[in-house]
């Protein structure tokens, strides 16, 4: 399995007010099992499987949203390349379960945000309502149920991660819960959406209506710009992903962006800005290492201020007008 990370990004890293943050995973490395069912880029509606759940989680506000790629992963990140997701390849897909993908993406999460709503992507028409009701409740682990019968997605505190880390049983992430022994809420949603998974094309169909009537939201894309582009939510994620393993090459993989695209973003907004965004150190015996500058730094979290501040006005003015 592939991940890098020199170190944990802390809350000053990541986040930039005191508000309960909420990132997500989807796991997507495995192959196709069944002839009938739906691949993660085929299309329910008029966009695909994983697309269709991304925008589910970005609807609610979800972030930092990780996908976990193994089968078909370079197909799968070309074509989300631009939805400011995170991507974190299972390179031993085929001889490993899904728990272990789940265990690499909540790795990498554990200390990015304060709660992980994790899904397999065979599970794609969950509503945002239901994430909402989900998000609200002050529980460590919460699955949402449809007349009595548990769905996807979960809820996990982050606070638990390290516990469920530690499960190396073969029960998968049931049995990591059970061995936690804390007893996981039920809430009850009337969202058939939580246990229809893409074994049954048809059963999907139907949802679709329901489905693309909940997930009208605001969707308010925010950038700095001289003459051209300066910053946006990509180079945003860039910044964050630099932040955390020290190294362009590894923050590129994550966000599948050539090595050199990213260095000429770099280079463009430090000469607009008029100083250095990261620092480059050379040498040693382990390589060279690259960060944010303190006013790099500063410059990230003055522009996620803005963002949040943008994207929640207008999803005021939505409310009120629609």
């Amino acid at each position: 399995m592939k991940f890098s990370s020199a170190h944990r990004v802390t809350n000053t890293d990541m986040k930039t007010d005191k508000k309960k943050t909420t990132g997500g995973l989807i796991v997507a490395a495995g192959k196709i099992s069944k002839r009938n069912e739906l691949n993660p880029l085929s299309q329910i509606g008029s966009i695909t499987v994983i697309k269709r759940i991304i925008l589910t989680f970005q609807s609610v506000g979800i972030s930092p949203i990780v996908i976990i790629t193994g089968h078909e992963s370079e197909e799968i990140e070309h074509h989300l390349a631009h939805y400011g997701v995170i991507f974190l390849r299972n390179d031993q897909y085929e001889n490993s379960q899904m728990f272990d993908s789940a265990k690499l993406g909540l790795e990498f999460l554990m200390n990015k945000c304060e709660q992980v709503i994790f899904t397999p992507v065979n599970i794609p028409m969950f509503t945002p309502d239901t994430i909402r009701e989900m998000i609200k409740i002050d529980e460590k682990i919460i699955s949402p149920s449809y007349h009595g019968k548990a769905g996807h997605p979960l809820l996990i505190a982050s606070e638990l991660i390290p516990r469920i880390l530690e499960y190396d049983g073969n029960m998968g992430m049931e049995g990591a819960i059970k061995s936690i022994g804390i007893e996981r809420k039920l809430i009850n949603v009337e969202d058939k959406g939580i246990i229809h998974d893409t074994d049954n094309i048809n059963q999907l169909n139907e949802l679709l209506k329901k489905h693309n009537e909940h997930m009208l939201h605001p969707f308010v894309k925010v950038s700095i710009e001289k003459e051209t582009l300066l910053f946006n939510s990509r180079t945003k994620l860039l910044l964050l992903l630099i932040q955390d393993t020290h190294s362009v090459r590894s923050a590129c993989r994550h966000i599948a962006l050539s090595y050199s695209k990213a260095w000429d973003m770099l280079n463009k907004l430090e000469k607009e800005l008029g100083y250095a965004v990261v620092e480059r150190k050379h040498g040693g015996s382990r390589g060279g290492k690259t960060s944010l500058t303190k006013e790099g730094l500063e410059f990230l979290n003055k522009y996620e201020q803005f963002e949040e501040n943008v994207r929640k006005y207008a999803k005021e003015e939505f409310n009120r007008l629609f």
